[in-house]
């Protein structure tokens, strides 16, 4: 059951699996107060008998929510009286006094598979809850550093710092942008390549990026080739890929996929980045929102071909290693035969 169809829908579709496509409420920061929760808890009772009903009907033994901003599934569960798995990818600070309430509705699932560490913090100790990394979504490779430069229009010598994914207020566009401004990657030239698009709600995002390149004289250094599926050719042209996080995140796909290329990564020291890169092993972690840590680290390592070329490797063989979606499946196959009938 998806909410939406799409790219995952005609994946899903080609592969044999039967898919369901529905609206279904999500929870969002928008929704904390108290007329927004009470339109979610409308929408999700309602979502819920919808599931629920069609549960009963096809015979389903599990329900899985597939992330913890999803609210139907649990009554949805109740209903067909089966197990309901709720998978956690998000990292809820700042809900303030709403995240009681939620973590007891969470901590209602038969099972809790958390993507990180620092994601099934928040739980510690609860019966249900479990660390249940993801698999690489992609087998992430390098394209030619030639013909990725030529691709995207970009100078053969010159440094390259890329940070690939959504335009956003929090995935720390606006840190790279700062640290072209600082000296040591300003006296280097070095580009800020920008691969990523905002959601075309929010078209802002990307022009405060702008004005702020243009405020601190960098703008002539950012390269914004928007969205880009061709992902080997963004990795191929960086020498360096950052992933700067101001808020702490559940366990990024940018850094698990560059990792995985053979890019050295340089991540924000937070959320569950510190799980995927090792610092000085397999890549450099430096404090969160910190231009000029990311500006020091950054010139260290584009004046070290042979370290970048080290922790790159070392990144690929311990990513895909810890990483492989097989570990994921038997994880999952684990989690579900141990599962026993809801009661009632």
């Amino acid at each position: 059951m998806l909410a939406q169809d799409g790219p995952l829908a005609a994946d899903l579709r080609q592969a044999g699996t039967e898919v369901l496509v529905r609206p279904l409420a999500v929870l969002r920061r928008e929704h904390l107060h108290s007329r927004g929760l009470a339109a979610l808890a409308a929408a999700t009772v309602r979502d819920g008998a919808a599931l629920g009903s069609l549960a009963r009907r096809r015979g389903v033994g599990i329900v899985h929510s597939n992330t913890s901003a999803v609210l139907a599934g649990a009554p949805a569960a109740a209903l067909a009286r089966v197990p309901h798995v709720w998978h956690v990818r998000e990292i809820y600070a700042g809900f303030g006094r709403a995240w009681p309430p939620y973590r007891r509705l969470l901590t209602s699932a038969a099972a809790l598979p958390c993507v990180s560490a620092a994601t099934a913090a928040p739980f510690r100790g609860h019966r249900a809850v479990r660390v249940l990394s993801d698999g690489l979504a992609i087998d992430a490779f390098r394209a030619p550093r030639s013909a990725a430069r030529d691709a995207l229009g970009l100078p053969a010598g010159a440094p390259v710092i890329a940070v690939l994914g959504r335009i956003s207020d929090w995935k720390g566009q606006d840190v790279l942008v700062r640290a072209l401004a600082e000296p040591a990657l300003r006296e280097r030239g070095t580009l800020g390549l920008l691969a990523g698009a905002p959601w075309p709600s929010a078209p802002e995002r990307l022009e405060r990026i702008l004005t702020l390149a243009r405020r601190l004289g960098v703008a002539d250094r950012l390269v914004l080739p928007g969205f880009r599926d061709d992902v080997a050719t963004v990795y191929g042209a960086a020498d360096l890929v950052a992933v700067p996080s101001t808020r702490p995140d559940p366990l990024p796909g940018a850094a698990l996929e560059a990792a995985a290329a053979g890019c050295t990564v340089i991540a924000a020291a937070h959320g569950g980045l510190p799980e995927i890169i090792r610092d000085g092993e397999t890549g450099r972690l430096i404090a969160p929102g910190d231009p000029a840590a990311l500006a020091a680290a950054a010139a260290i390592l584009l004046d070290d071909p042979a370290q970048r070329e080290r922790l790159g490797r070392a990144a690929a063989a311990d990513v895909r290693a810890r990483y492989a979606p097989q570990r994921l499946h038997a994880g999952l196959q684990r989690l579900y035969t141990g599962l026993k009938p809801a009661a009632g």
